[in-house]
Order: C-alpha cells, then sequence, then structure tokens
C-alpha cells in the first residue's frame, strides 16, 4: 500500500468518525430545559420533554452541559438527563464511555452570562441532588413513584403568583431532584407542599425529602 492510500484510508477514518460524533443524538431521561448557554443562569429557550430526541453538536470538557438541537433551535441542556446509546445500552452523556462518541466543544459566550432578567448577577450557592429519574429513559411518570399526588391547581397558581428570591445550583433542576438544606423553602397554604425559585424557575417542593415533585412553567 502506497503512502497516497495510507492518507486518503486516513482521511476517510477521520471523515466517518467526525461524521459519527456530529450524528450523535440523545434522549431526555425527563422533562430537561433546553438553555441558551451551559448554566443555570442562561435563559430557557424550551423544555426538552422526556423520551424526546435532540442532536448533539457536543459536551464540555470539563463540565456536565452539552450543546444540542432541538427543532431547529440550537441550545445547551444538562448532560446527566441526556442519553445515548452505546452498543445497545443507553449511558447518560456525562458518563466517561460517552466520551467516545461525543465531541469535546468549547462555549466562547459571556462567562458572566450568569446574569438574570433585570440585569441582576447570580451565585451559584450548592448543588442539587440528582433526581431519582435522571438514569433511565422512560422512568419518569410524575411522582406518582414517591407517592406524592400531582399538586393542585390552587397550589400551582399560589407558587407562580407569589415568587420569593430565586438561588442558582450547580446542575439542573427536574422533577425528583433534591434541595440542598441551604435552600429556603416556602409554604403554600392549605397544602402539604413547599415551594422555592431554583434556577429560573418555580418549583413545588415535598418538604419532608425536599425533593422536587412539580415545576411550574
Amino acid at each position: 500500500m502506497n503512502v497516497k492510500t495510507l492518507f486518503c484510508g486516513a482521511v476517510a477514518a477521520s471523515l466517518l468518525a467526525t461524521t459519527a460524533m456530529a450524528q450523535t443524538t440523545a434522549t431526555a431521561s425527563a422533562d430537561l430545559n433546553l438553555r441558551a448557554g451551559p448554566g443555570p443562569m442562561h435563559d430557557i429557550l424550551g423544555v426538552i420533554g422526556a423520551g424526546e430526541s435532540v442532536d448533539v453538536t457536543g459536551c464540555l470538557d470539563t463540565d456536565s452541559w452539552c450543546e444540542v438541537t432541538l427543532d431547529g433551535t440550537q441550545g445547551w441542556a444538562y448532560g446527566a438527563y441526556l442519553e445515548t446509546e452505546i452498543e445497545s445500552e443507553p449511558v447518560a452523556l456525562t458518563a466517561p464511555e460517552a466520551r467516545t462518541v461525543v465531541t469535546v466543544v468549547e462555549h466562547r459566550g459571556d462567562s458572566e452570562a450568569n446574569v438574570v432578567a433585570g440585569g441582576t448577577v447570580g451565585a451559584v450557592v450548592g448543588a442539587l441532588v440528582a433526581g431519582p429519574f435522571g438514569a433511565a429513559v422512560g422512568a419518569v411518570a410524575g411522582m406518582s413513584a414517591g407517592g406524592f399526588a400531582t399538586p393542585t391547581e390552587t397550589t400551582v397558581t399560589y407558587v407562580r403568583e407569589n415568587p420569593v428570591q430565586p438561588v442558582y445550583l450547580d446542575g439542573e433542576v427536574v422533577v425528583g431532584s433534591g434541595l440542598p438544606e441551604g435552600v429556603i423553602l416556602q409554604p403554600v397554604p392549605e397544602s402539604e407542599y413547599h415551594y422555592a425559585y431554583v434556577n429560573g424557575v418555580p418549583v413545588i417542593v415535598d418538604p419532608t425529602e425536599r425533593r422536587v415533585v412539580h415545576i411550574v412553567r
């Protein structure tokens, strides 16, 4: 085999690898925010529904955020709740083995894009506890597994109409994720639930386990 053949073969292999990476798709294991940038303070562009697939451009090398495209809209989503198939098995994009099929990308946007509406710069004050439904696609079925009824419309309306000081936590808020003790929960009158505003969205919480049972959108 001559040098030209070797070179052409190497180029072809490289192109095939690039194509494979470019065509990586992933499926959301929970209703997942699509954000304008890689972080909890970036604007929410939409929601990737549980079981819905997105095209993956790539993931950050040192963080859990991935650049994806949903129905033509490009944004960022938290890779711990996105799964791709490797050898016919679902694997979270944050898993080490996923790095063999997902491109590493850089985010060149404003590092201070942790700027929230109104021009107030927030700070990440803790980390969300991973939700129990982040491990398997299709496992999200409301909070029936946790024994909690869907919050009433009265509860949802109260939470929506009575905003509180927002907090920002590392990770992404999904149903089932836990809030650290440092997050102050506000009671909802005549309800078993409490609430908080986390990562730009109101969340209804089981105060005993400090688990998110509903996200108000």
